[in-house]
């Protein structure tokens, strides 16, 4: 046998067939993407809101020992160091405190305008107000 013939007999896919696997892929994408995507931003949205509703019973842990919550210059760092308080029996949270779902640190207040305290992620554009995926994400609503 010749090594021509071996050439000859192996299989594989030729050029114009990759081609059409890869329009195809890409026509897949195109209408999947766009119904997708949206579902990333409401998924980040429902995240802010879980780690806002953590931070609140870390927050309350805090005031049932201390006797107050973390002013706005102690901020939620005293939930992981002790701000100097001899009642503190810290930390709140096991793993520090978490930036929001876009990497941004959540803004409290002490006492806030809303209640006790407040606690806002300004969602994906880092500022007040949005709609959608900038919207903000806070604990009175």
């Amino acid at each position: 046998m010749s090594c021509n013939s071996r050439i000859a007999n192996q299989k594989g896919f030729t050029l114009v067939e990759l081609l059409v696997v890869l329009v195809i892929l890409g026509l897949l994408a195109a209408l999947v993407g766009p119904k997708l995507f949206p579902k990333l931003g409401k998924g980040k949205q429902a995240a802010a809101k879980a780690q806002i509703e953590l931070l609140e019973q870390a927050l309350d842990q805090f005031r049932l020992d201390v006797g107050r919550y973390p002013t706005t210059q102690e901020g939620l760092a005293a939930l992981v160091a002790d701000p100097g308080d001899e009642k503190w029996d810290g930390p709140y949270l096991k793993k520090g405190v978490p930036n929001d779902p876009w990497g941004k640190p959540y803004v409290y207040t002490c006492p806030g305008t809303h209640g006790e305290f407040d606690i806002v992620s300004y969602g994906r554009d880092g500022k007040p107000g949005g709609e959608g995926e900038d919207k903000d994400v806070t604990n009175w609503e």
